[in-house]
């Protein structure tokens, strides 16, 4: 699948926003605690990744009804689905000058009852995006950084009407975001998010 930016401007997907907010202190301090054992720019990628992936818990996985969206507050609370997990990982890569994309799957909900649009981000090294999956591994999901071939946390089966969406984004999707604000907690999330882009 070729990856389309949504943003011309590789400046874009360097930007903090209020979802994105790298400027933020918790997140400049999680950074530069990071990039502290970081050999180079590839390293620190992997180290955040790692970070994310398995210091913030998923909130589904662990049972935490609390939805995060912005990046700031998902690392202070340590929780957040998907795509406040791919927000968290956005800040921490911006805040070093690696160009991050926000990107969308279709899956099929893990309950089977329809579809629901799964999060997760793209980095820009060497001049190619690389998709990478934040979710946080369980019994069946073994999803880790990668520059060399995808190793993310499903592949959609259009079988089941599921699909990847080629689109990098630069800011989150504005029906997603609409659905992480508007959720007082995770039960209301799951009915609200979006089944499609």
């Amino acid at each position: 699948m070729e990856l389309i930016q949504h943003a011309a401007d590789l400046s874009a997907y360097l930007a903090a926003d209020e979802v994105i907010d790298h400027h933020h202190p918790v997140v400049r301090e999680t950074a530069a605690r990071l990039a502290r054992g970081a050999a180079d720019s590839y390293d620190y990628a992997r180290a955040a990744y790692t970070f994310v992936r398995d210091a913030i818990a998923h909130s589904q996985d662990s049972g935490d009804l609390r939805v995060t969206w912005r990046a700031s507050d998902v690392l202070t609370l340590r929780t957040g689905i998907c795509h406040a997990k791919s927000h968290a990982l956005a800040a921490l890569l911006r805040a070093e000058d690696i160009p991050t994309a926000l990107c969308y799957q279709r899956l099929l909900h893990d309950d089977g009852g329809g579809h629901v649009v799964h999060g997760l981000v793209a980095v820009r090294f060497h001049g190619a995006w690389h998709r990478q999956d934040p979710r946080g591994n369980k019994p069946g999901v073994h999803a880790r950084f990668s520059l060399e071939g995808e190793r993310l946390a499903w592949i959609p089966d259009p079988a089941s009407n599921e699909m990847d969406y080629p689109v990098l984004y630069a800011e989150p999707h504005p029906a997603v975001l609409a659905a992480l604000r508007a959720a007082p907690d995770r039960p209301h999330l799951w009915k609200t998010l979006p089944s499609a882009l």
